[in-house]
């Protein structure tokens, strides 16, 4: 079939002869990319795309007006997530507002913040018990009791779409609860449901995938296959025992996921957190991690709400290597095809690293090396998340500055923990591997910068961070509580549920006793504002990091059609320069330029040198007109 199937005429035949056409358009634009996806995973793509634009047009038809007319806003405003003024906020529903009534009632804070794109972590319905933080789920068409209903989550869609707020929620594709009603079909023995995952009689096949396989959670969860007694066979389990990997090699995976996309679409959801997409597609003798078919189905996937929902986008929870990461937005015949968005883990990791050693050097050399993205594309920034901190530093990029990689995470994961000598972090050790070495790190952003400790610096350094993330283009997301310099939980292990899982120190309740007129509120507030009004950090123009005059100094540039921007940041509790000279040879005349981080003109001595006082940034342009 090398044209457009006519089989889902009769579900839009009802609608008017524009919505008719609507449809008939997007499908003949599209159908080629979702055959082309799907062809590098099943043997017939263009049966499994016919069966996937009948959903399509089903959820078309079933789209709410005023859904609809957000598909016509955002085709003429493909870019609505890459411009300045686009910042997000990410938390726990019930750690910020209770439930999601109460995250409802407190959308106008997140507006008094400047947010524009909230990202509510896992809240359809887990299995009980040990769920992973919500990332074991046992039915991916209900929510949380204790957080509402699903009538709940469109009202919140509609309420901050009022707001001028896109919703973001997570989908888990690699694997669902042991509990979810295909597992328990498949252990009933639905040959049709067993086909879902991943099984092996005996041990032969899963000892040869694990001599490749890395663990994830060497800890509490080795190894990645159980044994089943029901399903009488070893299932693939790569994060822990109760959550089964999916086998997407089955097309009728694909087809349920892109019904549950096409639902959460219509139910209002604007953004969908890809969840450990890296791992979808399994090949022996890999660490089954970004093989060539996860982009190809992402693609797939992603086409499927180019037809029915287009104001929906995706994000890509790939936390992998460098070199994986651009993968993730689409490279050589996907370029642009994947996903929209996906988490820039390596300047997250180089931002505290430059904090800790008061040193660029390692930083400019690795964030340089990363390929340039699509341009209608965008970069996730965040200085912390729901997550620990792995330290992905990689070991060429820290023998190009002379530095030896494993001893630099080793370094890291000593300081962040409070264990280095003169260190003011207070992290806590997340997974400690002692074959590898390997230590992630949990904490708040604020405990992590110092203000636990009550180091002086340490609000500056708050502040550095989220100028970092927010000067950086792309979509910057404030992790919630960080702009208000909440610390670690004390009480972290109360709950039974948590008691092994030390990130939940990093997860406190939002204190509402606060007020907003807090200092620290204020002035994350006005760098969200002069963000906003910063045309030069819209996302389709890359930053370049420049070779650093002073390893104190991170040097950017931006080469906007209006002008460079320059972004320096002094990572040192040290007053440091940017030459006059180096700035004017890019273009920007230092006694002509404007600061937006200040709203000011920079301060310079002599020759046009900017001084930067201890953990200050500056977004250097020429002058506003």
């Amino acid at each position: 079939m090398t044209t457009s199937p006519r089989s889902h005429e009769p579900i839009v035949s009802g609608l008017s002869p524009d919505r008719r056409a609507v449809f008939a358009a997007r499908l003949e634009r599209w159908w080629p990319t979702l055959v082309e996806g799907l062809a590098s995973a099943y043997e017939e793509p263009e049966v499994v795309a016919e069966r996937v634009v009948v959903l399509a047009a089903r959820a078309f038809a079933e789209r709410s007006d005023d859904l609809h007319d957000l598909d016509l806003r955002r085709s003429l405003a493909p870019d609505w997530f890459q411009r300045p003024e686009a910042v997000g906020y990410a938390a726990y529903a019930d750690r910020f507002a209770g439930t999601l009534r109460g995250v409802a009632e407190r959308a106008p804070y997140l507006r008094r913040l400047g947010i524009s794109y909230l990202h509510l972590l896992p809240l359809l319905k887990p299995r009980p018990g040990d769920n992973d933080g919500g990332y074991a789920v046992m039915d991916y068409r209900a929510v949380r009791e204790d957080l509402g209903t699903m009538d709940d989550l469109t009202d919140l869609t509609r309420t901050l779409r009022e707001d001028g707020i896109s919703l973001c929620l997570d989908l888990v594709l690699n694997h669902v609860a042991a509990e979810h009603e295909w597992a328990e079909k498949a252990r009933a023995g639905d040959p049709h449901y067993r086909d879902y995952f991943i099984v092996h009689p005996d041990r032969e096949v899963p000892d040869a995938f694990e001599a490749t396989l890395p663990e994830v959670f060497p800890d509490f969860a080795p190894g990645s296959f159980t044994w089943d007694d029901d399903l009488d066979g070893w299932v693939w389990t790569t994060f822990n025992s109760w959550q089964w990997d999916v086998n997407w090699a089955n097309p009728d995976v694909f087809c349920e996921y892109a019904d549950i996309v096409l639902a959460l679409a219509n139910r209002g959801v604007e953004a969908l957190r890809l969840d450990a997409i890296a791992f979808i597609w399994k090949r022996m003798g890999t660490s089954c991690q970004n093989q060539p078919e996860v982009h190809a189905l992402t693609q797939a996937l992603h086409t499927v709400t180019k037809l029915a929902c287009p104001a929906t986008i995706f994000k890509a929870e790939a936390i992998v290597g460098p070199r994986d990461l651009v993968g993730y937005l689409g490279v050589g015949a996907h370029h642009g095809k994947v996903s929209d968005l996906a988490y820039h883990n390596g300047l997250m990791v180089q931002v505290w690293s430059m904090l800790a050693t008061g040193d660029v050097r390692l930083a400019s050399e690795a964030l340089r090396r990363i390929d340039p993205i699509p341009t209608s594309t965008a970069w996730i920034t965040y200085a912390r998340c729901h997550d620990d901190i792995g330290w992905a530093i990689d070991d060429g990029d820290a023998a190009a500055v002379g530095v030896d990689g494993f001893r630099h995470r080793s370094f890291l994961a000593d300081f962040y923990a409070g264990s280095f000598p003169g260190s003011w972090a207070r992290g806590l050790v997340f997974q400690h591997n002692p074959e590898t070495g390997d230590r992630r790190i949990s904490g708040t952003l604020a405990s992590l910068a110092g203000l636990e400790a009550g180091d002086p610096w340490a609000v500056d350094r708050i502040l550095l961070a989220h100028a970092l993330i927010l000067g950086w283009g792309g979509l910057p997301v404030l992790w919630m509580g960080d702009e208000i310099g909440l610390l670690n939980d004390i009480g972290w292990a109360d709950d039974p549920q948590h008691g092994d899982d030390n990130r939940w120190a990093h997860r406190p309740r939002m204190p509402w006793s606060v007020e907003e007129d807090q200092d620290l509120f204020q002035r994350v507030r006005r760098l969200v504002a002069a963000r906003a009004g910063t045309p030069h950090l819209h996302a389709a123009t890359g930053t370049t990091v420049l070779d650093p005059h002073d390893s104190g100094v991170l040097l950017t540039l931006r080469l906007h059609p209006l002008g460079p921007m320059v972004g320096a940041y002094n990572v040192t509790d040290t007053d440091r320069w940017v030459w006059g000279s180096h700035l004017r040879d890019l273009g920007l005349e230092p006694h002509g330029s404007h600061d937006h981080v200040s709203g000011g003109a920079p301060h310079l001595d002599g020759p046009g040198d900017v001084r930067l006082r201890p953990y200050q940034a500056v977004w250097l342009t020429a002058t506003l007109s």
